[in-house]
């Protein structure tokens, strides 16, 4: 089975009718914003071209989402680093609670499901460490 490239959407307004279509890369840019933004979630895994590409200030706001299509059921598969010390469950249901508000509300499409996986915990930098170790080298 050929991987779809766009979603369409058709519209009857009056007697016009018409479509519009949605390219898969727009979902995942959706969906991966609408995950970034959860707190909790430190990033979203990407790929070493995602990694080279964001030296270049290219930012890849798609990065760590599959979207798949079969016939009208759309799923995603969304892959994020933690925060250390959150609620995984807690976190996981509110990513899959955002992804599917925002989806249906930007294009009234319905994701029928969403997969989140957690492929790391990211501990933060201790600031006053760091910083009684810089100034003792001066």
């Amino acid at each position: 089975m050929a991987d779809q490239k766009y979603v369409t959407l058709k519209e009857n307004i009056g007697s016009v009718e018409g479509n519009a279509e949605i390219s898969y890369q727009v979902l995942e840019i959706i969906l991966g914003i609408a995950t970034s933004q959860v707190e909790g979630v430190y990033e979203m895994r990407g790929t070493l071209s995602n990694r080279i590409n964001s030296l270049f200030g290219i930012i890849n706001h798609g990065k760590g989402v599959d979207v798949k299509f079969n016939g009208d059921n759309i799923s995603a598969d969304i892959f994020v680093y933690l925060e250390y010390g959150v609620s995984i469950p807690k976190v996981s249901t509110e990513i899959q609670k955002i992804a599917i508000e925002q989806l249906s509300f930007m294009t009234d499409l319905e994701l029928n499901q969403v997969n989140v996986h957690v492929v790391g915990l990211i501990t933060k930098k201790d600031e006053t460490i760091e910083r009684v170790i810089s100034d003792s080298k001066e």
